[in-house]
């Protein structure tokens, strides 16, 4: 098999991850790596770490003299785990994986991976741009303080740390000179920004800035937020700016208070419910969508239900559907634990809802015109996140186009382009 003249990169599991893989790109080939294969894994559930592993194996078989790298969360949770796969070569830690100087002295040890609790910071590392994507994913914060009680998480990226407000203006404006039309900010806790940094800003103030400062950025997109931390001048952008895009992911979890605080969340159903209606007084047109996790310990039919009933309660668009799936050294792996049969039941019955109730959304967008980026030719997502099929007259990818939707499959909608936006 001819050796690969470029560095391929494996992404698995969140936003945060896409960004740091390109980091890595942008160092691989600064390094000049040939014949290498780096996965970038997750752990927020076994099936994640599951897929990594396969994912291992299957590259092994396929290039037999491929270096192969892993990292990401699973690695750094559990380094000996990787290493002592045949398939791996290298295992690098979260902190090691962004360090430029790594990737020119990578056989110096199979395992590089160090204490993460020890990060302090959250290094400035700008990228270009993304490889083949109209849409950038940048890091505006790392790691979580909180320990809810299944989260893993922490124990791979560490303390809350934040990016100064000034590198994130410059990753920005260097993404937009670059072509980029809509950037995605990401963080593990994105909500607790800026608590470690000089004066304490809040995200609301960082956004501000960022906007203020490019007026050129087009779109800005928020990934996973936390309703428990919200501040007001966030809700005042929410209302007021049209370039923050409207449509909201929310780090919900349940729907039921005793699975809440068993889960050690700091939020209440209530408080769920008011946020989302208060966001939506603002901005009538918002659009949410919600992690939910299925058969959390001790979780009842009649708590799952509460769950269930929140997708309406809140007006839920694009769900992500988690199983529960047990953790070592959390909390709720000791908890007593729901049957597997029944988690995987529950599960599908919130996958149900969530197409149900993404297919009434979808059928009520027929006939209106929005704004859509294309992601490639044909294919894109309008303001809210939904994805559209244009006709063969729509412009190549990284475009912004408006289109009439004129009809939609319960999946997806179907659009006809009324004119080129940008």
């Amino acid at each position: 098999m001819a050796k690969n003249s470029t560095p391929k990169i494996l992404t698995f599991g969140c936003r945060l991850n896409a960004y740091e893989s390109e980091v890595m790109r942008q160092h691989a080939d600064a390094a000049g790596l040939t014949d290498t294969i780096i996965i970038n894994t997750c752990a927020v559930t076994s099936e994640a770490e599951r897929q990594a592993r396969q994912a291992i194996r299957r590259a092994r078989r396929k290039n037999s003299t491929a270096r192969i790298i892993v990292t990401g969360c699973a690695a750094q949770i559990n380094p000996a785990r990787y290493a002592d796969m045949a398939e791996v070569d290298i295992v690098l830690g979260n902190t090691e994986k962004l360090e430029r100087k790594i990737f020119n002295t990578l056989d110096h040890a199979p395992i590089q991976v160090n204490d993460i609790m020890s990060a302090r910071e959250t290094a400035a590392h700008l990228i270009e741009g993304f490889d083949g994507r109209a849409r950038a994913f940048i890091q505006v914060q790392n790691g979580c303080d909180h320990r809810c009680t299944f989260c893993i998480i922490p124990f791979g990226r560490g303390n809350s740390r934040s990016v100064p407000i000034g590198t994130i203006v410059e990753q920005v404006r260097t993404l937009v000179g670059h072509g980029i039309r809509e950037v995605v900010l990401s963080g593990v806790d994105m909500t607790s920004y800026g608590a470690d940094l000089p004066g304490q800003p809040r995200l609301g103030q960082m956004i501000r800035r960022v906007l203020a400062n490019i007026p050129e950025l087009l779109r800005l997109r928020l990934s996973s937020i936390d309703v428990a931390e919200i501040d007001k001048d966030l809700l005042h952008l929410i209302s007021d700016e049209p370039r923050l895009m409207p449509h909201l992911h929310l780090s919900l979890q349940a729907g039921d208070d005793m699975i809440l605080k068993r889960m050690k969340r700091r939020h209440s159903r209530d408080q769920a419910i008011t946020f989302c209606d208060e966001v939506r007084s603002l901005r009538p047109d918002i659009v949410f969508g919600a992690d939910l996790i299925a058969g959390f310990p001790t979780e009842t039919d009649k708590m799952f239900e509460q769950s269930l009933d929140l997708i309406a309660s809140c007006r839920l668009v694009h769900l992500h559907v988690f199983p529960f799936s047990p953790r070592p050294e959390t909390p709720a792996a000791r908890m007593p634990q729901v049957d597997r049969l029944l988690i995987k039941e529950r599960a599908a019955a919130l996958r149900d809802a969530g197409d149900a109730a993404l297919a009434d959304y979808l059928g009520k967008e027929v006939g209106k015109t929005r704004t859509v980026l294309l992601e490639r030719p044909g294919l894109g997502r309008t303001e809210h996140f939904a994805e559209v099929v244009l006709d063969a007259n729509a412009v190549g990818s990284g475009h912004i186009v408006k289109a009439r939707m004129t009809s939609t499959d319960a999946k997806q909608l179907t659009g006809v382009t009324v004119r080129s936006a940008a």
